[in-house]
C-alpha cells in the first residue's frame, strides 16, 4: 500500500484517451445514471489493511464522487474557502496524480459546513471531462488537462451550497444549475460549450421566511415509448424535458409540504414507473412515466406524506430492483429501508447505527447492494425485499459523503482524507 501526498504532481501526461469503454464509470451513479453495473469480481470485504490496491492522500474534503475512464480517475475538491476549485486526475493503475486544474473564484460563497465546496461530480465521454464549479462556471478539459472551453453562468446563491452533477447525453452536457432563485436546466454543446437551451424553474428560492424551495438533484435520462427524456427533480415536482429543446413534456406534483420544498436525491425509475423521495423530511411519490402537461391526477400512484414528526432525511439516491426500492437514509443514526415501487408500502426498515447517516448513493453489482455511511463503513447487503440480509461490513475509519465508483472489478471510494482503490488481493 502506498500513500501519496497531494503535492507530488507528476510533470508528464499520457497519450490522449479514446471513447468510454466497458468498465468505465463515467459520471455520477455510473454509465446508466442509476447506480447499477454489470461488473463482476468485486470484493465483498475490505479494510485499512485488506484488499486495498492503492490509496492516495487528498488535501481537502468534498462530497463529490470519483469517476473512472480510460485509465484515469477524476475527483473534485476545493481549498481556501472555495477560492480554489480543483479538478484532479489520477492514474487508474497506481493512484499517482497526473494533473490538477484550478479555477479561481474571488468570493466566499454561501454553503453549509456539511457540504464543502465542489460537491458536484465530473462527467466524461472518454476524451473530454466536464465539471460544474457552481458560481465559478462550467469547464471542459481534454484528458491531458488542457481547457477546451468554459461557460460562466452567473452566481447561484444558497446557504447550503450546490451539488447537482453534469450528465452527458449525445452531443450535449446537461446541467441543473442552482440551487436558488436562478434554478434552471441548461444544455451545453459538448464540442464547444455553446448554450443550446435554458429552461428556468419558476418559484425556486434560497430562503423565504425560513422556508426552503430548492433542488440539488442530478438529471436522469429515461426512455418513454422510444423517446429519450430528461427526468429531473425540482423543488415541488418531477419534470420530464425534451433533451433537444428543453421544453417541458410532462410533470407530476407532490413534493411540496408544510415544512419545505426540497429535493436532494435523483429520481428512481423502474419498468414504466418512477419514484422521487423528497428531502428535509418531505414526502415521497410514485408515478407512471409519460403523458403531456400536468399528469399529477393521471400518473401519480402514491404519496408518502410526512409523518409525525416527519419522514426520514433523504440525501443519497437508492436503487430500483424489480418492483422494490432500496434506500439508505441520512437521519442519525441512519437506516436502510425497502418499499414497494408500485404502492409505496414499506417492506422493512433496518437501523444502521454502525454506519451513521448515509449521504452517499447506493450501487448495485453482482447481486449485491453497496452503500457507504458518513463514518466510512460500507454496508454490503442482499437485495431481498422480505428482510434485511447483511453480507459484509467494511470500515475504513474515515468520514465520507461520497458514492463508490465501480470499474474493472474494483471499487474506487473517496473519503475526506483519501482516494482508495479497493480490489481483491
Amino acid at each position: 500500500m502506498r500513500l501519496m501526498p497531494f503535492w507530488k504532481v507528476l510533470g508528464f501526461c499520457f497519450a490522449s484517451a479514446s471513447l468510454v469503454t466497458a468498465g468505465d464509470w463515467p459520471a455520477f451513479r455510473g454509465p446508466n445514471g442509476d447506480g447499477t453495473t454489470d461488473e463482476k469480481g468485486l470484493p465483498i470485504e475490505w479494510g485499512p489493511e485488506q484488499n486495498i490496491k492503492w490509496k492516495t492522500a487528498l488535501p481537502a474534503p468534498a462530497n463529490s464522487s470519483p469517476i473512472v475512464s480510460n485509465g484515469r480517475v477524476f475527483v473534485t475538491l476545493a481549498e481556501e474557502r472555495g477560492h480554489k476549485r480543483h479538478l484532479l486526475c489520477f492514474d487508474r493503475n497506481d493512484g499517482k496524480m497526473l494533473w490538477v486544474k484550478t479555477v479561481p473564484y474571488g468570493k466566499v460563497a454561501d454553503t453549509h459546513q456539511t457540504n464543502p465546496y465542489c460537491g458536484s461530480t465530473p462527467a466524461t465521454d472518454g476524451e473530454r471531462v466536464v465539471v460544474w464549479h457552481g458560481s465559478a462556471g462550467m469547464y471542459c478539459y481534454d484528458f491531458d488537462g488542457e481547457v477546451l472551453w468554459s461557460q460562466q453562468m452567473g452566481e447561484f446563491h444558497h446557504i447550503w451550497g450546490y451539488g447537482s452533477s453534469p450528465i452527458l447525453h449525445g452531443d450535449k452536457v446537461i446541467q441543473l444549475c442552482g440551487p436558488g432563485v436562478r434554478t434552471k436546466l441548461v444544455a451545453f454543446r459538448l464540442s464547444d460549450g455553446y448554450i443550446l437551451w435554458e429552461t428556468p424553474e419558476p418559484g425556486s428560492t434560497d430562503s423565504e421566511a425560513g422556508r426552503y424551495k430548492s433542488t440539488w438533484s442530478t438529471p436522469v435520462v429515461i426512455d418513454v415509448n422510444g423517446q429519450s427524456q430528461l427526468l429531473v427533480a425540482m423543488p415541488t415536482r418531477v419534470v420530464a424535458y425534451d433533451p433537444e429543446t428543453g421544453e417541458v413534456i410532462w410533470f407530476v406534483e407532490g413534493l411540496s409540504n408544510e415544512r419545505s420544498d426540497v429535493s436532494y436525491t435523483n429520481p428512481l425509475v423502474g419498468d414504466g414507473i418512477g419514484a422521487m423521495l423528497g428531502g428535509y423530511g418531505g414526502p415521497a411519490i410514485g408515478f407512471r412515466l409519460g403523458g403531456s402537461g400536468d399528469m399529477t391526477g393521471q400518473n401519480r400512484l402514491w404519496r408518502q406524506a410526512p409523518e409525525s414528526p416527519r419522514n426520514p432525511q433523504r440525501i443519497g439516491s437508492g436503487i430500483v430492483i424489480g418492483n422494490h426500492v432500496f434506500h439508505a437514509n441520512a437521519d442519525a443514526p441512519g437506516t436502510i429501508e425497502c418499499f414497494d415501487l408500485k404502492t409505496g408500502e414499506f417492506r422493512w426498515t433496518e437501523p444502521r447505527r454502525e454506519d451513521g447517516p448515509h449521504w452517499g448513493s447506493m450501487v448495485h453489482a453482482v447481486g449485491r447492494l453497496y452503500v457507504t455511511g458518513q463514518k466510512g463503513l460500507t454496508t454490503v447487503f442482499a437485495p431481498n425485499p422480505d428482510k434485511f440480509e447483511l453480507l459484509a461490513e467494511n470500515d475504513l475509519g474515515e468520514r465520507t459523503n461520497s458514492t463508490p465508483a465501480i470499474s474493472d472489478g474494483e471499487i474506487l471510494l473517496r473519503t475526506f482524507e483519501h482516494l482508495y482503490c479497493i480490489a481483491k488481493e
